[in-house]
């Protein structure tokens, strides 16, 4: 039976996602049909990220799926299945980007954009549902990836305007670590050396996806 921690949880995160693409909806400058077309796509993604926590737990406990696969359905995800789905997902988007017939113009910086807004939201209900004392940090910091992110948008190239984001946000999490006993991110407990392993990920995608762009040009 799942408790009702556990769906408060899966309630705050529910309101945060609607809020996120809601937010997206109204202000983007995207056309009606891109906006629908993003979001469906992410709420996509989405789903699949919750299959690859899934997955990871499963795989993180294999020897217990083996004994009793039902049991995987009681024993929670921790970090590490949140650390594999965050992979995986970056994994599966490098490989469409290959692929140009997969990409959509514009549509990783909705989903940044989603992503920072449902973090917020996240974070703000956090902070008065449960009187979360660590939140207040890890608002400021989301709110000032925000700021940055919609002030920048149109002035940068997207590559760019991704690597500053990334650079900024891996930078803000190791920040908290530093000021904070604990930096979670959705609930998951974030640690210097995923923030770590996912920056130099990111950053070789985002520059070898640039080198090949450029090489088509020329």
């Amino acid at each position: 039976m799942v408790n009702a921690s556990k769906l408060i949880s899966i309630g705050i995160f529910s309101l945060s996602l609607m809020i996120g693409l809601g937010t997206f909806y109204v202000i983007s400058d995207l056309s009606k049909q891109k906006r629908r077309e993003h979001i469906e796509e992410i709420v996509s993604q989405l789903i699949n990220f919750i299959l690859y926590i899934w997955m990871g737990k499963i795989i993180l406990n294999f020897s217990l799926f083996i004994k009793d696969p039902l049991a995987i359905l009681a024993y929670p995800s921790n970090s590490h299945a949140f650390y594999f789905a965050i992979l995986l997902s970056t994994l599966v988007n490098l490989l469409k980007s290959k692929y140009p017939s997969k990409n959509k113009p514009h549509f990783i910086e909705s989903l940044v954009f989603v992503l920072l807004v449902m973090t917020f939201a996240y974070e703000f209900i956090q902070m008065f549902w449960n009187s979360n004392a660590y939140t207040y940090e890890t608002l400021i910091v989301v709110g000032f990836l925000l700021v940055l992110f919609i002030s920048l948008r149109e002035k940068i190239a997207s590559s760019t305007l991704l690597i500053v984001t990334i650079t900024a946000w891996s930078g803000g999490m190791v920040l908290l670590d530093f000021i904070q006993p604990i930096v979670t991110l959705f609930g998951y407990i974030i640690t210097p050396w995923f923030v770590g392993l996912y920056y130099l990920i990111s950053m070789f995608i985002i520059i070898n996806k640039r080198r090949r762009e450029r090489r088509g040009r020329n």
